[in-house]
């Protein structure tokens, strides 16, 4: 699938993206479960966040009600018009880009965050490096990923991810793996397939 093709089909999904639980996050439950998480996973403090493949913004909205400043970059440009009536008035700036590849020049994040994006893309040893090089010293990577589905299951396991990331970890840093599957709040539904976070810091 080319770029563009990539753009169309995303596009055609923006205006029902949300509809999903773990998308929308418009059930209060469900959004208390994803900001509950979020809270852990991110600093403390105010950061700056880089929400790659964004979508509708819904991750980035919950991250800048905890005081972070986010970036957010989708290929979509109907989904970066949906993150940015979604923010309209936070500390949020939305840009039309490859996840792989965002457009952000020298700047640099403390943390780099995605869902549900790496597992799609066809070198993601390169583009882990790369996430990698967005970071400024102490910053982190947090990574929600899965392999859905059970009679052709697709994504990349966790153990898979955590092995991709250990040659970009220093012996001081880590690599955590928080198990997703068995929270149903998150989902809006049980489910059965391998769902997680990564928690990287280089």
């Amino acid at each position: 699938m080319s770029e563009s093709e990539a753009k169309v089909d995303w596009d055609a999904e923006a205006a029902a993206f949300d509809e999903e639980p773990d998308h929308g996050l418009r059930d209060p439950e469900i959004r208390r479960a994803w900001a509950g998480r979020l809270r852990a996973w991110l600093p403390a403090g105010a950061a700056d966040i880089l929400d790659l493949g964004c979508g509708t913004g819904s991750l980035s909205l919950l991250a800048a009600e905890q005081g972070h400043h986010v970036t957010g970059v989708d290929l979509s440009p109907a989904m970066v018009d949906l993150a940015r009536a979604k923010l309209a008035g936070r500390d949020a700036a939305f840009l039309v880009g490859d996840a792989a590849a965002p457009p952000v020049g020298e700047q640099r994040f403390d943390v780099v965050l995605v869902r549900h994006v790496l597992w799609s893309l066809p070198d993601p040893a390169r583009v882990l490096r790369h996430w990698r090089g967005l970071l400024r010293p102490g910053g982190r990577l947090v990574l929600i990923e899965g392999r859905w589905g059970t009679v052709s299951p697709v994504g990349i396991p966790a153990d898979r991810l955590a092995e991709l990331l250990a040659p970009l970890v220093s012996a001081a840093g880590q690599v955590r793996v928080e198990r997703l599957s068995d929270d149903p709040l998150l989902w809006g539904k049980t489910v059965e397939d391998e769902r997680y976070a990564v928690v990287a810091v280089p």
